[in-house]
């Protein structure tokens, strides 16, 4: 089992590009992957509680600033291959997270389009119910209560496409410009016999 992920997230104040860097200390690069996955090195996807901390991390990064995710490894784990790869799979990792985000944000507007057509037929069906029965019934005060209920049922149906055309779609566009901005993230993998800090 692994052991658990020690981060400690520092903002570089250096010269320009000014920095967000991240510093996860392992004893292991297997640590930062997901055991269970078993797709070869490049192609695992991360632990699920380190992906977590940093998204969250990246979240909290000023938007404009380049971030930097630094892995600290036990010194005999440090070799020129555990960077490369490391490296190479955590940018792949996010890569593929962007790539399925912007196909959950394309199904999402599918599905718009289809609850758009769905409520516009319905709320046109709606006014011209309302419209016919109120002209069969003979008291005015109900043939307006029957047309009105019918046009605000018609009104309702239009609910869920205004959601997701308004409100819904930002936010998971936003996640996929994240998980661009962490694939092209500078990763770096250092060997150190320090201890880790508490």
């Amino acid at each position: 089992m692994n052991a658990p992920v020690q981060p400690v997230a520092t903002a570089l104040a250096g010269v320009a590009p000014q920095r967000s860097e991240l510093e996860l200390y392992l004893a292991d690069s297997w640590q930062l992957f997901n055991s269970m996955d078993p797709a070869p090195f490049r192609e695992r996807d991360l632990d699920p509680k380190a992906a977590a901390y940093i998204i969250d991390w990246a979240r909290e990064a000023p938007p404009r600033r380049p971030l930097s995710l630094v892995v600290h490894l036990g010194l005999e784990s440090a070799a020129a291959d555990d960077a490369a790869m490391v490296s190479e799979a955590v940018h792949e990792y996010f890569r593929r997270r962007a790539i399925a985000t912007r196909r959950q944000l394309r199904q999402l507007f599918r599905v718009g389009r289809i609850s758009l057509l769905i409520g516009v037929t319905f709320l046109g069906v709606a006014v011209a119910a309302g419209e016919f029965l109120a002209g069969l019934v003979r008291e005015k005060s109900y043939a307006w209560l029957l047309k009105e209920s019918l046009v605000i049922g018609g009104w309702v149906a239009l609910w869920r496409p205004l959601e997701i055309f308004l409100y819904d779609w930002w936010p998971i566009l936003a996640e996929a410009r994240l998980y661009d901005r962490l694939s092209e993230m500078d990763v770096r993998v250092l060997g150190t016999s320090a201890t880790v800090p508490a």
